[in-house]
């Protein structure tokens, strides 16, 4: 529907968004790994490291030489692992895009726990809603659905340029697009569940970080705040600056 491409809301609390862009950085890193292995490498990660909603509620067993991590640990260790080209770079947009500005209303701790949390939360979502599923959930779009969840709660008149229709560029509310895209998500998990997307761990996402800003944002920072606006600087010519100098008497 769209791509989100910039945001006109600066940081007020962090100077670098360290968390987002260690995220971001593992993930292409893990992908980069993963992409160019060898194929048995490859699906070994994938079912190894991947949620399987079977194994999670003990509807099947993994084959101990396939068990890479713990069972629980696959609640997150899933979200950093992705398929196609596609499907990191459209995970990776959003998070570039409208993480930074989540993690500075929580602080760089807080933020990852929460992306964590809603990784957690959209992957229980997908297993309660195929329990006896032994397909491997992979992709970070629970995580990435809790930070735009949160990022509307907390800016929702931000300007934000989005590629509509992956064609036309346009400024526009935080709110209509965002709104938008997650109401996608639960008319999908209406009428799509035996798709190859997952749209329950979408909505999990979606649920977890509408409800985890509240409690993991920074004391004052406002829910639904105003756009922010950013004067443009005025440039003094020489000649004002010349008599500023001279009313002061240093010139």
């Amino acid at each position: 529907m769209f791509i989100p491409l910039h945001d006109a809301n600066t940081l007020k609390h962090i100077k670098v968004q360290w968390v987002t862009l260690g995220l971001i950085a593992a993930n292409v890193a893990i992908w980069l790994f993963t992409g160019f292995a060898a194929p048995d490498l490859a699906k070994a990660a994938t079912v190894g490291l991947g949620y399987i909603p079977a194994v999670a509620f003990d509807h099947a067993i993994l084959p101990p030489e396939l068990e890479l991590v713990p069972e629980p640990l696959t609640y997150i260790s899933y979200a950093f692992l992705h398929g196609s080209f596609w499907h990191i770079a459209g995970n990776m947009i959003f998070l570039w895009v409208f993480g930074d500005n989540v993690e500075d209303a929580m602080g760089h701790i807080r933020f990852l726990v929460f992306y964590l949390a809603c990784a957690a939360f959209g992957a229980l979502c997908h297993g309660l809603l195929a329990t006896e599923s032994q397909a491997p959930l992979i992709g970070a779009s629970g995580a990435i659905s809790g930070v735009v969840a949160a990022y509307v709660v907390l800016h929702p008149r931000v300007k934000v340029w989005v590629l509509v229709f992956f064609r036309v560029p346009l400024p526009l509310p935080a709110f209509i697009p965002l709104l938008l895209w997650i109401g996608q998500q639960f008319f999908m998990l209406v009428i799509n569940r035996d798709g190859d997307v997952s749209w329950g761990a979408h909505v999990g996402g979606i649920i977890a970080g509408a409800i985890l800003i509240v409690f993991f944002r920074r004391r004052g920072v406002p829910l639904f705040d105003r756009e922010i606006v950013t004067p443009r600087a005025v440039r003094s010519t020489p000649a004002i600056r010349r008599t500023v100098a001279t009313e002061d008497g240093t010139s």
